[in-house]
């Protein structure tokens, strides 16, 4: 029976298909696996992945043959600038709520971006600047509706943790800050990369279970280095591990007339203890959503009356001091692409691109789905990056996505970006008009906003989870946080990779590999351990690999693996395999080492009497096959089905007895 030719594209019937079905027979069938068409080869597969990289669904972009040519722009430009999608159905009744969201937003986001700034050791108009540019360039690129741009507190912790190896911000904070400007730089390039590229992919390697456990460390660390603020505290170390910032917090009780001042403490748990009052209500109470969204402005505005009222600043109490008036300036001149420190910045900038967009991304996938739509991620990428390009030219320090900020953005009733827009113009109009009234704004204060922030950071209930389902997932959780708690940020972000990597090998290296047996009253062959009610077949022992890539790494194990079987097999009394079906169903690929292992497998058997079969091998995997001879060493024993495999198994032995 002939075989149509592959290149053949003329439409299958409906008589075609059932003329087949009555006609084919199982010797058919295994000529068909047996001899496909050539796959494609790997300059095809290249220039595939490249086409998928840069065109991802030309079919969107041309749907239709006959599109004129500004149809086709049209198309291209609403790719690039999802803002001409939902612009069109703009209307009153979403800006209304959109400036109730933005307007929303503000009164967390100035009091959180000034307190963000000093976690970064920036001067605080810095954090006031993020909030600007960022959002503004954001509203035009990014594909979220919900998602709230601007400075973060793990982003913050990480600048500093990194940077200040290169620079001690005390020592010459304009040159540390120029260092900021220029990790915020390439760290925008990177994340534009990813997603122009589509390599979206490479954040993925940043596991759920090492973000869970970088996150809840990162929290404990940025709670920690709070205590400066909170304590009033002068001299304060720059490592961020447990042990050095307890060091530094002890040290301080020993000289209370000069360093530690209770002034501090009391202002900054008071108010500490009124915004987790109101986060309280806010949960309770959906109602007054706005009520923990307002409480750190509140905050603010009271300390700062109370300071200046008592002068508590001539008692001790840190303030803030002058913040300069006016919009972002240009930074241009201030990105140090020149530095001999360049690759320390770019490790930086990569480290920081990451856990950016892994943050944002997750921030937007959550939001998206409650609404009922999907976000690109490769589009969020580019938006992400292009807007930190843009902000590392206007004295912005690296934004991404708030978890917090999102999440009253969203209660708040946001219908698009545009209350980003509201946002960024409300703190525009703060920096031109009111940052005379934050000179005494006290220290402590945005200490306790920033620690109020912190509790949503630590998900227990997530390690919980991963725990009970991956117990590798789980060391590489424990692995982020403690590298994160005890050492540093990027050692626990590296020692969590490390292991999430160790798995993957380990699990490459050892695929499983398991016996089947039939299902009663069914065709279906099924592992024995999962279902104990399946029937071995005398005489016949069926394995199945359990991995996608037969290669070096593991095609010795598994050949280990088989031979072992058979041995146990003997041992136990069940009777000598007479023949041996390989289920190769799973195996999407096999390379040289393989193959060779499959033919020591084959002789191993053929010195023994047991006649070896595969059934159902994969494209690439029965061409490789065939191309090495192996197919031909078979002698016609490849089959489309591990039942027809069985069946012609069972046909030779009662032939053989006979």
């Amino acid at each position: 029976m002939s075989i149509a030719n592959a290149d053949d594209t003329s439409p299958t019937t409906m008589s075609d298909v059932s003329t087949v079905d009555k006609t084919s027979t199982s010797a058919d069938r295994a000529q068909w696996v047996a001899n496909p068409p050539e796959p494609p080869g790997i300059c095809r597969e290249l220039i595939q992945w490249l086409c998928d990289a840069m065109f991802p669904d030309p079919t969107k972009l041309f749907p239709l043959k006959n599109k004129t040519g500004t149809a086709v722009v049209g198309r291209l430009l609403k790719g690039v600038f999802p803002i001409l999608c939902w612009g069109k159905s703009y209307n009153l009744g979403k800006f209304k709520n959109d400036i109730l969201a933005g307007l929303t937003l503000a009164s967390l986001c100035i009091p959180q971006s000034i307190g963000y700034a000093n976690l970064a050791k920036l001067d605080p108009q810095y954090g006031l600047y993020t909030s600007i540019v960022p959002p503004l360039v954001y509203a035009i690129l990014g594909s979220s509706r919900e998602i709230a741009i601007g400075p973060v507190a793990i982003i913050s912790m990480l600048l500093p943790t990194m940077i200040q190896k290169i620079q001690d911000p005390a020592a010459d904070p304009f040159a540390y800050r120029n260092l900021v400007f220029t990790t915020t730089f390439f760290a925008g390039i990177f994340q534009a990369a990813f997603g122009l590229f589509r390599l979206g992919f490479l954040v993925d390697f940043l596991s759920q279970a090492a973000i869970v456990g970088f996150m809840g460390g990162a929290a404990i660390v940025i709670g920690l280095q709070q205590l400066k603020g909170l304590l009033g505290i002068t001299h304060f170390t720059n490592k961020t591990d447990i042990i050095s910032v307890m060091e530094a917090v002890f040290a301080s009780f020993h000289h209370l007339n000069d360093q530690w001042n209770p002034l501090n403490f009391i202002i900054g748990t008071s108010f500490l203890s009124f915004i987790l009052i109101t986060k309280l209500l806010g949960k309770k109470y959906k109602k007054v959503f706005w009520l923990p969204a307002m409480a750190p402005l509140v905050s603010v505005i009271l300390s700062t009356l109370l300071v200046f009222l008592t002068r508590a600043d001539e008692h001790g109490v840190k303030i803030v001091k002058r913040v300069p008036p006016g919009l972002n300036p240009i930074s241009t001149q201030n990105i140090q692409i020149h530095t001999p420190h360049i690759s320390q910045i770019l490790n930086a900038a990569l480290i920081v691109a990451v856990v950016a967009l892994t943050e944002a991304i997750a921030v937007g996938r959550s939001l998206a789905s409650m609404k009922g739509y999907n976000i690109d991620g490769n589009k969020e990428m580019v938006a992400l990056g292009f807007m930190n390009l843009a902000g590392s030219l206007t004295s912005c320090y690296t934004a991404t996505g708030s978890l917090s900020r999102s999440a009253v953005n969203f209660s708040a009733g946001c219908e698009t970006p545009v209350s980003n827009v509201v946002m960024a113009v409300t703190v525009m109009i703060s920096l031109k008009m009111f940052t005379k009234l934050l000179y005494f704004t006290p220290n402590a204060i945005l200490a306790s906003i920033i620690l109020s922030a912190l509790p949503g950071l630590v998900d227990i209930h997530q390690a919980y989870n991963i725990w009970k389902i991956d117990k590798l997932d789980f060391l590489a959780c424990l692995a982020a946080f403690f590298g994160v708690l005890f050492l540093s940020v990027e050692f626990g972000l590296l020692l969590s990779l490390v292991i999430s990597f160790a798995k993957i090998i380990v699990i490459s290296i050892k695929p499983g590999t398991e016996i089947l047996g039939k299902i009663p009253g069914t065709d279906t062959f099924c592992d024995i351990h999962q279902y104990p009610m399946a029937l071995n077949t005398p005489g016949v022992l069926i394995v199945r690999v359990k991995s996608g890539l037969l290669c070096f790494a593991n095609a010795n194990f598994v050949k280990d693996r088989i031979l072992r079987f058979i041995s146990s097999q003997e041992a136990s009394g069940k009777g000598i395999a007479q023949f041996l079906v390989i289920d190769l169903s799973n195996l999407m690929n096999i390379d040289t080492s393989g193959i060779a292992s499959l033919e020591e497998l084959h002789n191993s058997l053929a010195t023994s009497g047991i006649e070896m079969a595969v059934a159902n091998p994969k494209w690439q995997v029965i061409h490789k096959l065939k191309v090495s001879n192996f197919v031909a060493k078979l002698k016609g024993r490849v089959f489309l089905s591990v039942g027809e495999a069985v069946d012609a198994c069972l046909s030779a032995k009662m032939a053989a007895a006979i």
